[in-house]
């Protein structure tokens, strides 16, 4: 044993070193400062406006978030049936224009943004110093919808809203983990808040004129779908159909659209198709336990196959300590915040067809994109009132936080 201490020393001292310094490389690779920001994604004009998360919005940079387009066009006018379902798109939920943007999560360490593109049916991440594709994964089906990011920020979900799949991607590499089967057009999806779980909601057919309540029927299923997020394997299925039903609301329309869990996670506010207002959902008694109905515009006339994809209101967002809600009443041209304990609103903020509503980087401010003005507009929480907008690109629609270099201002190409 004494001959081969001086060895076994050498052989420790090595390993330590070599522990020593792999974590102060990978710590110099970490280390690199980070800005948290909000991304704007233009669904319209295919691009993402950069700005600051908080106090005065202040734009950064902007992406093109379609820097392949001529090579996608190009594949889509050689394939009738793809053909077809991009001139659908342009001519139904596009509103006349091509979709390019619907959302989007910056990678942890702040180098990649990855964006849905429904007009393209991909994902795909582009690399923030450069502007380039790092990745891209075509969707089941003809059109990528709403995603969510895992709280630790690895993985991605995807709504393939003509395949009725979620898949679920390496956020890194872009490679599929998993993927699950759901209802009649999935929309938006949730991780909790321990990663557990992943919550998607099917809205169905929402580009028909059927539109009236005694044809909700034809709108195809609707439901919520809640997998584990390890196994991706259902774990439960919520139909509000029947908890509508169950509390006389027969004619309200079950395609649960924005939701937003309460911070513990007990209660989920959701909206519905052509409702002017949300609803508060117990997980523990499985029912609804609030209803609230909010203003009507006078100038919102009450035509069902007027509200752009049957969404009256689409957008729902809640101040970070649980207080307060904030609602993005989309076709009645205002935002407004309301008291969750009391569901007393606030005033009622002009604007013009608010598309989505997030949190600011500290909490402080609702964050509506106005679609039909070009702007981000920071409404305040604790007083409800309007503090400013900032001009955006066209269409803006989905809002989300994330991080990029804190010297970044743009792509460098």
């Amino acid at each position: 044993m004494p001959a081969f201490r001086p060895r076994l020393l050498c052989c420790v001292a090595a390993a330590l070193a070599l522990t020593a310094g792999t974590p102060a490389t990978a710590a110099r690779a970490e280390a690199d400062p980070l800005r948290e920001v909000l991304f704007v994604g233009n669904n319209w004009d295919g691009t993402a406006d950069v700005i600051a998360s908080s106090g005065d919005f202040t734009r950064i940079g902007r992406i093109d978030v379609v820097p392949d387009k001529q090579q996608r066009l190009a594949e889509i006018n050689a394939d009738p049936v793809k053909w077809v379902y991009f001139m659908a798109i342009r001519n139904s939920v596009g509103e006349g224009h091509d979709q390019f943007a619907d959302d989007m999560y910056s990678t942890p360490d702040g180098r990649s943004v990855v964006v849905s593109r429904p007009s393209f049916a991909d994902v795909v991440s582009i690399d923030l110093a450069i502007g380039k594709l790092n990745w891209r994964f075509p969707v089941a089906g003809y059109r990528a919808d709403h995603m969510a990011v895992s709280p630790d920020g690895t993985r991605v979900a995807v709504s393939a809203s003509t395949a009725n799949t979620v898949h679920v991607l390496d956020i890194t590499s872009g490679r599929e983990l998993g993927s699950f089967a759901t209802g009649d057009k999935p929309h938006e999806n949730i991780f909790t808040k321990d990663g557990k779980y992943l919550w998607n909601m099917a809205i169905g057919d929402v580009n028909t004129a059927l539109d009236a309540p005694w044809l909700d029927w034809t709108k195809g299923d609707r439901h919520i779908t809640v997998v584990d997020a390890t196994t991706y394997q259902p774990v439960k299925v919520i139909d509000m159909r029947q908890r509508l039903d169950a509390i006389g609301l027969k004619d309200y329309s079950d395609a649960v659209r924005p939701a937003v869990f309460s911070p513990d996670e007990s209660k989920l506010y959701f909206q519905v198709s052509f409702f002017n207002g949300f609803f508060e959902y117990d997980l523990a008694t499985d029912r609804i336990t609030r209803t609230k109905t909010l203003p009507k515009n006078p100038s919102t006339g009450d035509d069902r196959t007027t509200f752009v994809n049957d969404s009256r209101h689409h957008g729902l967002s809640m101040r970070p300590d649980g207080s307060k809600l904030c609602v993005a009443g989309t076709m009645d041209d205002y935002a407004t915040v309301v008291d969750r304990a009391t569901l007393q609103e606030g005033p009622l903020v002009p604007a013009s067809k608010p598309y989505w509503a997030t949190v600011s980087g500290d909490g402080r401010d609702c964050v509506i994109s106005e679609s039909g003005a070009d702007q981000v507009t920071a409404i305040d929480f604790a007083t409800g009132r309007k503090r400013l907008s900032v001009p955006v690109g066209d269409h803006p629609q989905r809002v989300r936080l994330g991080h990029v270099s804190a010297d970044w201002t743009g792509p460098s190409s």
